[in-house]
């Protein structure tokens, strides 16, 4: 799986997630200064990534990332590590 892949995957969970479109969901959009969310939202978002990928994220790393870009990141090491 490439990084496009992760970020796509992560990008239609946000969406999901947040109920933004995919057009305001830019890799690099802050989404701690997006409308609409919160940080209920991201939880959310990074636990529906988890059972997608049968992952567990470090809370560090989740805290850390600030865009979809950023967290397609995170996903990818946490995949390699988990391999």
């Amino acid at each position: 799986m490439s990084t496009d892949d992760t970020l796509r995957t992560v990008t239609e969970i946000a969406v999901a997630e947040t109920g933004l479109p995919a057009a305001e969901l830019t890799p690099d959009a802050d989404l701690r200064a997006m409308a609409g969310v919160d940080s209920v939202r991201v939880l959310r978002m990074i636990a529906r990534i988890e059972r997608t990928y049968d992952i567990e994220l470090e809370d560090e790393d989740v805290f850390g990332t600030a865009t979809l870009a950023q967290v397609a990141v995170v996903v990818d090491r946490a995949l390699r590590d988990a391999a």
